[in-house]
């Protein structure tokens, strides 16, 4: 099975980087930290064919705000 993941996998990113990053505010980390911070996780390799721009940059930061907010939730329970 193959475990990579690239800068569409939206979900999966912001899971990663929830994970590597505990603690983190995603609203206060730059675009290009958070290129890097990404770019850095296990397993994730970039595409040719599948370049980033400001716009998934945007969408991983807003899914992982959610994916913090729904570990919040959870652990509330």
């Amino acid at each position: 099975m193959n475990d990579t993941f690239h800068w569409l996998d939206v979900e999966r990113i912001a899971e990663e980087l929830a994970d590597a990053h505990q603690g983190a505010q995603p609203f206060s980390v730059s675009f290009s930290e958070l290129r890097a911070m990404v770019q850095e996780l296990e397993g994730f390799e970039e595409q040719e064919d599948h370049s980033v721009n400001e716009r998934i940059l945007e969408a991983i930061q807003l899914a992982w705000h959610k994916e913090l907010e729904d570990l919040d939730d959870n652990e509330s329970d």
